[in-house]
């Protein structure tokens, strides 16, 4: 998500928040700059909901909740439309990949029609 030039808000593990807090520190001393990557630590019943349904995040990955809490977050989250990507039961040791990574990526095009140019040189 860094590398497409959004942001990213994790919620810490509850039972285990040392690897993500360790990735927030070595990034508060690497060159990202500040606000792109930030990690939240506490109990994610209380973090989780306030985050969906906040209106400036556009999508949530609901990795790692359990099946009350992310249906709680999904209505939270309808509010303003946002992309909600529910956990999947993935073995990644047998099937690895970016699928999970790249979910919420968009590719952005623009469409701009084409006809044949007459002899006055517009088209029609």
């Amino acid at each position: 998500m860094i590398a497409t030039g959004n942001t990213a808000v994790v919620v810490a593990s509850e039972k285990a928040p040392l690897p993500a807090l360790s990735l927030a520190e070595v990034l508060a001393t690497s060159d990202v700059p500040g606000g792109v990557v930030n990690v939240l630590s506490g109990r994610t019943a209380e973090i989780a909901t306030p985050l969906a349904a906040h209106q400036d995040v556009n999508a949530i990955d609901l990795a790692g909740a359990d099946d009350d809490l992310a249906k709680e977050l999904e209505i939270a989250a309808a509010d303003n439309l946002k992309r909600v990507l529910r956990p999947q039961p993935v073995d990644y040791t047998e099937t690895p990949g970016i699928d999970r990574m790249t979910a919420f990526l968009e590719t952005k095009t623009v469409w701009h029609p084409t006809g044949s140019l007459g002899a006055s040189g517009s088209s029609y």
